[in-house]
């Protein structure tokens, strides 16, 4: 097992550098001058010359890459164009809000997908299976962003449940850190109970004819029993897959919730940084995203071999 981790860390190396050229080409292909929006549309050529030179936006492509790639690997992510704070503890301070919105929406995720996946398998031959399917799909197809202007719209202002804006951090009170986080949580678990129950509940008929549940039927195991420990247990690894990517995803998916409900996370924070071309802290961010994403997937392949005992990596 250790010998595998660390084989797949440094197979995160390549990945990394490969994500990192392309970070970098997208963002410094893309229209706009950062010297410019500085210094207003009145500025002259030659001061947003002169600051093209102080941030070194006048150097070739490739230089400002390896300048970039150069700091990276000694675990500097720059500077901030317009604030000339450091990138990595700019991060920092966002990471809270993203991180307790990511909590909140896989617990109502989990808690609301697993049980029902269960009990639709139990009730697989009655019409409650052909709804379930229904539902999830729809589940799956709603938009992210039409989702949350309706709720914003129903239970925050027609009917003020729950607050449209802001954020309370988890220190100033739990109730008040899960009233401002419960509305967008309900948003981003929307959209993966479907996915995740789907799977859960296709998982769990294909073990409902193993030797394994058959061989527990014959004993005379209940039902629910089956369900429960032989069925359920053995469907966990494919949707543990499906568990893993969502939860990376779900940092994407906060780069539009927390622009809706104006959480300062690590979502807005990318926005606000693309329409300021803060070319360091877009680079810094995409970074972090990808390294969260791969760390994710590592820690999944990891849980398969606690999951199912027959796994081994060695």
């Amino acid at each position: 097992m250790l010998n595998y981790t660390l084989r797949r860390l440094l197979a995160l190396i390549p990945v990394l550098f490969i994500v990192s050229i392309i970070v970098f080409m997208i963002i410094h292909l893309t229209p706009g001058n950062p010297a410019f929006l500085i210094l207003g549309e009145d500025s002259s050529p030659e001061a947003v010359a002169q600051l093209e030179q102080q941030l070194g936006l006048d150097k070739p492509k490739v230089v400002q890459y390896f300048d970039w790639l150069r700091k990276i690997i000694v675990g500097d992510l720059g500077e901030s164009i317009y604030s000339e704070e450091p990138v990595s503890q700019i991060i920092a301070e966002r990471i809270g809000p993203t991180f307790s919105l990511m909590i909140v929406s896989m617990f109502l995720t989990l808690i609301i997908a697993i049980p029902t996946a269960i009990f639709i398998v139990w009730k697989r031959n009655t019409v409650l299976d052909p709804l379930f399917l229904s539902g999830s799909l729809l589940g799956t197809s709603i938009p992210e962003f039409w989702l949350a202007l309706l709720l914003v719209l129903g239970l925050g202002v027609t009917i003020p449940i729950f607050p449209v804006a802001g954020y309370a951090p988890i220190t100033d009170g739990l109730l008040g850190w899960l009233h401002h986080l419960l509305l967008p949580g309900i948003v981003l678990a929307a959209v993966e109970i479907g996915l995740i129950a789907r799977m859960l509940r296709d998982s769990m008929l294909d073990s409902m004819n193993q030797d394994y549940t058959k061989t527990a039927r014959g004993k005379g195991v209940k039902e629910s029993t089956v369900l429960v420990k032989h069925v359920f247990s053995n469907a966990l690894i494919p949707t543990t897959t499906v568990i893993g990517l969502t939860v990376a995803g779900l940092l994407g998916g906060t780069v539009i919730i927390e622009t809706i409900f104006t959480i300062p996370g690590i979502g807005q924070l990318l926005i606000d940084s693309i329409h300021r071309r803060d070319y360091p802290v877009i680079q810094g961010v995409v970074l972090f995203i990808a390294i969260v994403y791969v760390i994710i997937n590592l820690i999944v392949d990891l849980l398969y071999a606690f999951l199912d005992p027959r796994i081994r990596y060695d």
